[in-house]
């Protein structure tokens, strides 16, 4: 042991005479901040920057969440879709209305919205559009019937090749199976003939089908087979369309586009609450209203577009529809448009008849935002969206209001908030806004509660590790 200086000896023995034992003085650590943050465990995730629409806060560390895809895309979103998954009282509905109502705060935002959940004899999203001046466009055949609301698969702002290939995919999805060559013969003539001899109006699915039932002569020359075999090739297919002249989806297609849609509204609302959800009229419905908007609608003139389709398992889950889908979000990526689809269970779509399109569509959703479910769909969801365990392990415990987000790999768990002001148009059930608002206080307060219990625990972590850390520094 190295012998003191006597003056210090001298010096240490009086100070500990008059002060007690005096500790030894720690050298100081010199380092970086770059070193020293692998000693401490962060408190919390990077967040998506501070630009866009607030959704919430994120449960473990509190902060504010900002989402929104417009200006995330390029750097942190090579896509601008986004799937929103869960079950049903979990609050995706709540997400959806709120979402869209804060993304119309900026004035170059334009929301087309599929509702087709409600109650009342009204879409889910009518108060919302009735509090900001706006009338839903409710598709419903027998209003329809009384000058309700038309839409014109065959509209000339549809262009020529579109309205063929809309009408191949209404005949497709009623069929369930694609068309073979020779009915896919006698609907292109039949087309071709009207488009270029009706002239002095729209052309409609009436004109359509009569020319189906009747093909000319010119169409049977034109391939050289007898007029006979294209009458009886068009069969399958006339019978398809007449069931959109004279069935049961009769008057909403069967006529010229109705006048007074404004497609230049902030926000356009389709009621599709009228229609079987579980009849072959939904996923018809979904292809139609999609290819007119992706004529009609979108267009190059910088506005960002938002097209949010509830039970979106309709369109995935066809084939023929996924693939119009697949092409409206490549060509709308292009133009400014984010594609929002809700659906309850993955599995309803990675399981089902387009399970090669609905993996494709799913590869384009860059952002995923996955609510509460039990844990065995919570593992298969991980597995096809690829999320960390740690998520897969926390969506069954999930509380309603509460999700776990995954923004292109950035996987936080976010509180979604809503104001006052947002509350009574975002809760129309019932059971929500009438008879149970002191059920729904509890709910939130025991998602609070929750949400501040993890927060706490995982800060007594965290605090231990540095504990830890200190020690083994010293």
């Amino acid at each position: 042991m190295p012998m003191l200086d006597p003056l210090a000896a001298i010096t240490d023995a009086f100070t500990s005479f008059l002060f007690g034992r005096v500790e030894t003085t720690r050298l100081p650590v010199r380092t970086s901040t770059g070193q020293a943050q692998a000693v401490y465990l962060p408190t919390a995730a990077p967040g998506l920057g501070d630009s866009g629409v607030i959704i919430g806060r994120e449960v473990y560390s509190g902060k504010g969440y900002i989402y929104d895809p417009f200006q995330l895309y390029g750097q942190q979103l090579p896509a601008p879709h986004w799937l929103v998954l869960g079950e049903s009282g979990n609050g995706k509905s709540a997400l959806e209305k709120t979402y869209v109502m804060r993304q119309l705060r900026f004035k170059d935002r334009q929301v087309v919205v599929l509702d087709a959940q409600g109650e009342d004899g009204v879409g889910e999203w009518n108060l919302i559009a009735q509090a900001l001046g706006l009338t839903p466009i409710r598709l419903d055949p027998m209003a329809a019937l009384d000058g309700g609301i038309k839409l014109n698969p065959l509209d000339p702002a549809i262009t020529v090749t579109g309205q063929l290939a809309l009408l191949r995919t209404i005949i497709e999805v009623a069929l369930g199976r694609g068309l073979d060559e020779r009915s896919g013969f006698a609907l292109k003539v039949a087309h071709s003939y009207v488009a270029e001899t009706v002239t002095d109006r729209q052309p409609i699915l009436t004109d359509i089908v009569e020319r189906l039932r009747h093909p000319v002569q010119e169409s049977a020359e034109a391939m050289n087979v007898d007029l006979d075999d294209v009458r009886a090739w068009g069969l399958d297919v006339a019978l398809v369309l007449d069931r959109l002249v004279d069935g049961d989806l009769r008057g909403m297609f069967d006529g010229p586009t109705s006048a007074g849609i404004d497609l230049d509204s902030p926000l356009i609302v389709f009621d599709l609450s009228h229609i079987d959800r579980n009849s072959i009229a939904m996923p018809i419905l979904m292809a139609i209203v999609g290819v007119w908007l992706e004529h009609t609608w979108i267009r190059p003139d910088r506005k960002k577009r938002i097209f949010l389709v509830e039970e979106a398992w309709h369109i995935i889950n066809s084939p023929f529809v996924a693939q119009l889908f697949q092409r409206l979000l490549k060509f709308g990526r292009r133009l400014g448009l984010s594609f929002v689809a809700v659906v309850h269970h993955l599995s309803d779509v990675v399981d089902g008849a387009a399970a090669k399109e609905a993996a494709a569509i799913l590869k384009m959703a860059s952002t995923r935002t996955i609510y509460a479910q039990k844990a065995d769909e919570a593992r298969a969801t991980g597995r096809v969206l690829g999320l960390p365990r740690w998520a897969v392990e926390i969506i069954p415990t999930l509380t309603p209001g509460i999700a776990v987000w995954d923004v292109n790999g950035n996987v936080q768990v976010v509180k979604h908030l809503i104001t006052e002001a947002e509350r009574p148009l975002v809760f129309t059930d019932r059971a929500m806004t009438e008879s149970s608002q002191e059920h729904l206080a509890g709910i939130e307060a025991e998602a609070e509660a929750e949400a501040e219990a993890r927060a706490e625990a995982h800060a007594a972590q965290v605090a231990l590790a540095k504990h830890m850390a200190d020690d083994a520094v010293a």
